[in-house]
């Protein structure tokens, strides 16, 4: 099993967050549980390398991926299935970025999955072959910066002060009124604009980055109470972190985390 996050290089970093390979190989015949994939402030496009379905449970519908997925934010849980041998790369998103590439409003893609060919065009099928075709996880980084660096030389939009303020959010416990100080607006243009170069409200935003260390915490340390990793995470008390969990997820904490994984299957916890 090979999972890791690979930092952008830097004429790439103000618009790739992270890459991210997921590369597993079931050793058995056994059944490989579902991947409950949960929401992060995350948007991505996805390359499959080998087939995996895809169903969105808030939509009631199932996907199978032909070549990469543009994936916006998410803020329920969607059902991954995968099989034998799977193999993806992630390229995850500076706050942002993904409208100043492609001049597509943020919010069009929320809770969505779109075909990244019907959006970017025949190069994403050549990049999905070659990808397939590299020799090493090495190779496909490079390959994927390349990707990349084609794309920022074509910018649709410019940089704004809120992209910055996004990306401090992901990182920073603050107060709304800070974050809107921050990018010299008053709260309705921050709205406004949240929501066109992220997808959501800032306040939808913030709850799904807590919950997403929420999550997180629990993997890389399962003995910690949740109520220490709600006060950790910033929750008032557990019940708050209980009632995001079961907005998010429809479970309850300890109900969500005692469900099988491939990774855990594997003998891993999701703490990328």
């Amino acid at each position: 099993m090979f999972l890791k996050e690979i930092r952008p290089s830097l004429p790439v970093s103000e618009f790739v967050r992270l890459y991210r390979i997921i590369d597993f190989t079931f050793p058995n015949d056994e059944p490989i549980p579902p991947k409950l994939y949960t929401p992060r402030p995350e948007h991505c496009l996805q390359f499959f390398l080998t087939p995996t379905v895809i169903d969105v449970l808030g939509k009631h519908i199932s996907i199978k991926p032909k070549n990469a997925l543009l994936a916006g934010q998410h803020t329920f849980v969607n059902n991954r299935t995968v099989y034998k041998n799977f193999l993806s790369l992630q390229i995850v998103f500076m706050p942002g970025a993904l409208y100043r590439l492609l001049g597509i409003a943020a919010d069009e893609l929320t809770d969505r999955f779109i075909e990244a060919g019907d959006v970017i065009g025949p190069a994403i099928e050549e990049i999905t072959e070659r990808l397939y075709q590299a020799a090493s996880h090495q190779d496909m980084i490079a390959i994927a910066e390349e990707f990349v660096k084609g794309l920022a030389c074509t910018t649709k939009k410019d940089s704004r002060a809120i992209d910055l303020v996004a990306q401090q959010m992901l990182r920073l416990n603050c107060s709304l009124d800070h974050y809107v100080s921050a990018a010299f607006l008053c709260h309705r243009q921050f709205d406004r604009q949240f929501i066109r170069r992220i997808g959501i409200t800032p306040k939808e935003y913030l709850k799904i980055v807590r919950f997403d260390q929420a999550f997180r915490m629990k993997n890389a340390t399962p003995q910690m109470s949740w109520f220490n990793i709600a006060i950790a995470c910033g929750y008032y008390d557990y019940q708050h972190l209980s009632k995001d969990y079961k907005a998010f997820t429809g479970y309850s904490p300890s109900r969500f985390f005692a469900m099988d994984s491939p990774e855990r299957q594997l003998g891993f916890e999701e703490v990328y």
